[in-house]
């Protein structure tokens, strides 16, 4: 409770209640006579508008039809450039010449960008081969940038330091143009072609998201024009055109940084969560992903005036300079901990009871998952009180047995399947009998062959005994079931645990101090598996003090888990 920003409750609360006000008061709002089911279904995509903000300070809004008209128009622009780059000397074969050029032009811009997110992602792959631990950016997301933005320019620089000079036409001897004024106009109506298809394709695919791109094109025209009528006075390779260029695309380069940013920290926070992939390759996923999302959003933010100041970067001084700033980044970030408090690795700990009847514990376990790239090794290293206590030698070496299985985390389906490489360890079991009467229990109410078929119904009762803080129940139903009294008696999708035979789910929600009676039907006289797995808040002493050994970047989420199979 004392990590929430003060007012972010209360400011959420009023952002809802302003919402409903305006579904309440909306003229859409339909009354109970016109509501109907079809019309949703009727309503097509079409009429979804376009909005987006600016920097948190106002809100851009245009229908969908106006989006039509406003995206289409640079691709239009693009493919009349051709004859207005050749005008007043228009010919079909000097059109078709430049518009191969500017073709060109697209697909070096494509490559660039492309570069810009490969290289981040294989100086992150290399980075790891090196390191003892993934994630370095997860608690200070500074370091994702000082990584990956220098490795990013470089990637957007190569494509121009390889083709230097490349002219739209071979109109430089007419106008006594130079082959670096053609080469420019290549590059610039190249991006701007790119960007110009990309806007065309979010809107055909009923994509919003073409807006940024469509700020980007049209930012670059307005830059073109005023550089193009500054060159005339100041030069084509001055200082001063150049910065007549850039002044006109700061709104937009501010926005696209301060989307970008937001974004790129928004996907580092959920990284954290994102699942624990297998080994070996789902050690490089995290940082991987995040090397690309920056090489994006680099490629974006630089996309605007790229065509441009590209001319002055791509030099091999300001190369070797990225490139001693991509190292020296990630030997920086190497000697970072990839956690703290208010970044924490997530942990879970189910302690994991198996028991044959509503008295009788079989096997009892301490089950650990993490939700992240760093193993259960890593979290082991760095917390060796509680290592000791689990028993856990100074090597590290953990026996096959250690591996704990899909189905033990069947009480919270389905998150389990973000696990892997979990593990289990012994755990004591005396407190059981002293703090529980009665486990849950599943016992046959009536059993009944079915006579207008060969089907037969089982009624059964399940009772949660004296557990204290029930949040759920599961059901794991294996065999010929063809129909039960859950849901309008129809039958989910069936789920396969450990690549077991197909199985249904069902989940029920807290506690019951009645017994919950239902019924399944079976097909056939095969026997039906139920897996009743119960979930309980409560927490042993040794669950309890296991949990207060692990360091504060740890934060560890921890109940009970009862386990117990019945055949009907």
């Amino acid at each position: 409770m004392e990590r929430l920003l003060p007012g972010s409750i209360q400011a959420r609360g009023e952002n809802i209640i302003r919402l409903l006000h305006a579904f309440a008061s909306s003229t859409m709002l339909l009354n109970s006579k016109q509501r109907n089911l079809e019309v949703p279904a009727t309503k097509k995509s079409n009429d979804r508008a376009v909005y987006f903000d600016y920097l948190s300070l106002f809100m851009i809004f245009y229908s969908r039809k106006t989006a039509f008209l406003l995206h289409s128009l640079p691709v239009v622009i693009f493919l009349f450039m051709p004859l207005l780059l050749q005008y007043p000397n228009i010919a079909l074969r000097s059109s078709l010449s430049t518009f191969s050029g500017l073709i060109i032009g697209m697909l070096i811009h494509a490559s660039a960008v492309i570069l810009a997110i490969v290289i981040p992602v294989v100086f992150s792959i290399l980075r790891l081969l090196l390191s003892s631990h993934a994630m370095s950016w997860f608690a200070r997301p500074y370091l994702a940038f000082l990584m990956f933005i220098p490795s990013s320019l470089i990637g957007l620089l190569i494509p121009r330091t390889i083709w230097i000079s490349l002219p739209v036409s071979q109109k430089a001897t007419s106008e006594k143009l130079s082959n670096e004024v053609l080469s420019d106009e290549t590059f610039f109506w190249g991006a701007f072609g790119l960007y110009a298809f990309i806007t065309l394709v979010y809107h055909q695919a009923g994509l919003e998201g073409g807006y940024l791109t469509f700020v980007m094109s049209s930012t670059m025209l307005i830059s073109w024009f005023f550089f193009r009528v500054t060159r005339k006075h100041f030069g084509h390779q001055s200082l001063k055109s150049l910065a007549v260029y850039v002044i006109p695309s700061i709104p937009c380069l501010t926005y696209s940084v301060y989307f970008g940013g937001f974004f790129v920290q928004f996907l580092i926070e959920k990284m954290g969560m994102m699942g624990s992939l297998p080994p070996p390759y789902g050690y490089f996923v995290p940082d991987a992903i995040v090397a690309a999302i920056v090489g994006v959003v680099t490629g974006w933010c630089m996309g605007p005036i790229l065509p441009l100041v590209s001319r002055w970067l791509a030099r091999p001084l300001i190369l070797r300079c990225l490139l001693q700033l991509s190292v020296l980044g990630l030997a920086i970030s190497a000697q970072f901990f990839p956690y703290s408090e208010a970044a924490p690795k997530r942990v879970v700990l189910q302690h994991t009871l198996r028991h044959a009847d509503a008295s009788k514990i079989v096997d009892s376990s301490f089950d650990f998952s993490v939700v992240d790239a760093n193993s259960l090794t890593f979290l082991f290293k760095n917390s060796p009180e509680a290592a000791k206590m689990l028993h856990i030698g100074s090597d590290f070496s953990l026996k096959a047995d250690h591996h704990s299985i899909k189905s033990s985390w069947v009480a919270i389906f389905p998150l389990g399947f973000l696990f892997s490489g979990s593990l289990k360890f012994p755990a004591p079991q005396n407190d059981v009998s002293k703090q529980y009467s009665y486990l849950p229990s599943l016992s046959i109410d009536e059993s009944a062959l079915l006579s207008t078929t060969r089907a037969r119904r089982v009624h059964l009762d399940l009772n949660l005994g004296s557990l204290k803080e029930v949040w759920v129940t599961v059901l794991n139903i294996t065999g010929p079931l063809s129909n039960w009294s859950f849901a309008d008696n129809k039958l989910p999708a069936s789920e396969s645990m450990d690549g077991g035979p197909p199985s249904y789910i069902c989940r029920l929600s807290g506690r019951s101090h009645e017994k919950w009676t239902f019924w399944l039907e079976a097909n056939t006289s095969e026997p039906l598996r139920v897996d009743v797995a119960v979930l309980d808040q409560h927490l042993f002493d040794d669950t309890r003090k296991l949990k207060s050994l692990f360091p504060s970047w740890v934060d560890v989420t921890t109940f009970s888990s009862f386990l117990s199979t019945y055949y009907f």
